[in-house]
């Protein structure tokens, strides 16, 4: 391993544990609590974009690259069970083409549909939560968003009853949205919502 290989795993380790950081910073907060710290949680992130070696961004492009979040909204901040199902192995496209393997394994009930809770397949797993809604492909990527990714510490916890909160104000586009060059599964059509999900990242509004 050369000095620049283990400079870049030092980087990606310090992006994993920055992000996961500021994450478990809202495990057991309320809704109230939550949309309090929403703007500074943004901020941070936006931070994180432009300046950190594991940005998504391409470095010709952070300086000038907004992160849009739509303002918080405490109607679309949820708990729900995770509903067992029988387990169903399958893959899905990446947008590069390549496949990811899952294993659906639980249901999540919202107001306005269920969404299909996967285990990620592959080494170290992770539960992973993807969605695309009426807003896909117009104010957000059209490939979805990620609601739940705890690979990646996206994970809000759960409520005192065991229910996994699922806050849409903090979701959020996948690294290939950014650049090409990254290879993310996409949501497939189980976890789409027929509602606008006008929360959390959007694309930047047309000047």
């Amino acid at each position: 391993m050369t000095v620049t290989e283990a400079a870049t795993w030092t980087d990606l380790l310090d992006w994993r544990r920055r992000v996961q950081r500021q994450y478990a910073a809202l495990h057991g907060l309320s809704v109230p609590e939550r949309a309090d710290r929403h703007a500074a949680f943004v901020q941070e992130r936006e931070r994180l974009f432009r300046t950190h070696p594991q940005s998504p961004v391409p470095p010709e492009a952070r300086a000038d690259r907004p992160l849009p979040y739509w303002p918080y909204d405490a109607g679309l901040a949820f708990t729900a069970a995770l509903e067992a199902l029988p387990e169903e192995r399958f893959v899905i496209p990446t947008s590069t083409g390549q496949d990811m393997p899952l294993v659906r394994f639980a249901r999540l009930s919202l107001p306005f549909g269920t969404l299909d809770a996967y285990w990620i397949d592959v080494y170290g797993g992770g539960v992973f939560v993807p969605f695309r809604d009426r807003t896909s492909g117009r104010e957000t990527y059209g490939g979805g968003r990620y609601l739940l990714d705890t690979v990646k510490g996206a994970d809000l916890g759960a409520g005192p009853d065991g229910r996994l909160v699922l806050d849409f104000n903090f979701a959020y586009h996948p690294s290939c949205y950014y650049d090409h060059r990254w290879s993310c599964p996409l949501a497939p059509p189980a976890n789409v919502l027929n509602v606008e999900i006008r929360a959390g990242e959007r694309a930047p509004t047309p000047t």
